[in-house]
């Protein structure tokens, strides 16, 4: 009777274990078999700058592969921090399965960001960051990093007695905090050689003007560098306009289309050109990843990509040059995503 006893306990115990296997498994397939929905905030939709469509197009495409719905909706200007605070107001009374954003302040989206944490909605910055390390997940490129390689880069053609002049976007954000600040490290003891930093508030006009005044106010300035599109792309314009383009050396971060012909055109002398695509569809993935339960890293380098007149054409880089290409001809592999 004892040995009885033993066996029908141990066949409860097992028949227990199965049922709970089973349970976990139907709730883990359950999960992952669920349609997701995610709301992005990017800085702005712009269809005029190539490193934000690009990133848009990353964070459409993972979705679409991933089974996931995702509304992607922006001011109209990058530093236009009410409305993408109002935008993100309202993503959190919506209340979505998660929240992805690239933030465009340092500190003026915190208190509701706290919010959407404390209605447990999960939190995955894309590109930029605040003060507060409140996100469950972010994907970004290493800006010290792209900051340094550009001054690093730039050292090379200054001497000791070279202006040098910074053309900022929007001044208090994480990405330009820090770009210049791997900027100057980069420079090394050719730091002083600062002269003026500048804020465009990422448009392209405004870099123009502001470009065509330190030309002026400095007659003898010779390296402009930009610190993200907007800020490359119209002070090189200016400089092309000016005839300066012997005089004073143009480096700077992102690529366009436009920025292409003006390396071609000899105005550019350097590009630190961010993975933009890859950027959007690893935040996307991996906060899908996280939703259906899976472990990911909480924080990813994209990565970043000193671009020069002598090797703009090599396969891997046309690939970040021209990443319409690479998405209508849907040549990416999932290892360039990773």
């Amino acid at each position: 009777m004892k040995q009885y006893k033993k066996w029908l306990r141990l066949g409860i115990l097992l028949c227990l274990v199965g049922i709970l296997v089973c349970a976990v498994s139907y709730w883990q397939q359950q999960k992952s078999s669920k349609r997701w929905e995610l709301v992005y905030i990017p800085k702005t939709v712009d269809g005029t700058n190539d490193f934000w469509t690009s990133l848009i197009s990353g964070t459409r495409m993972a979705a679409k592969e991933y089974n996931a719905e995702i509304e992607v909706i922006a001011p109209d200007r990058e530093q236009d921090v009410e409305r993408q605070n109002e935008i993100l107001r309202q993503a959190i009374e919506d209340k979505p399965d998660a929240i992805l954003i690239s933030p465009s302040s340092f500190t003026a989206s915190d208190e509701l960001l706290r919010q959407a944490k404390d209605k447990g909605i999960p939190l995955t910055f894309i590109d930029s960051y605040t003060s507060e390390d409140i996100q469950d997940l972010t994907v970004a490129t290493d800006n010290l990093e792209v900051g340094k390689k550009l001054g690093e880069f730039a050292r090379e053609m200054l001497d000791e007695d070279s202006q040098v002049a910074i053309v900022e976007h929007v001044k208090g954000v994480s990405t330009a905090i820090e770009r210049e600040e791997g900027f100057r490290e980069g420079l090394g003891d050719l730091e002083k050689n600062i002269v003026e930093v500048v804020y465009c508030n990422s448009s392209y006009e405004k870099s123009y003007e502001l470009t065509m005044d330190l030309l002026e106010k400095y007659p003898n300035l010779k390296m402009i560098a930009g610190l993200n599109e907007y800020s490359s792309v119209g002070a090189a314009r200016a400089v092309k306009a000016a005839g300066a383009k012997d005089r004073v050396k143009i480096v700077g971060v992102d690529s366009s289309q436009e920025a292409v012909q003006l390396m071609e055109q000899g105005v550019f002398r350097g590009l630190v050109v961010q993975k933009a695509f890859k950027m959007g569809y690893v935040g996307v993935r991996d906060t899908i990843r996280m939703l259906n339960g899976e472990k990911v890293v909480d924080n990813v380098d994209s990565g970043s990509q000193l671009v020069t007149p002598e090797n703009m054409y090599n396969s891997e880089i046309e690939k970040l040059l021209f990443p319409f290409n690479t998405v209508k001809q849907s040549t990416d592999t999932e290892e360039e995503r990773q």
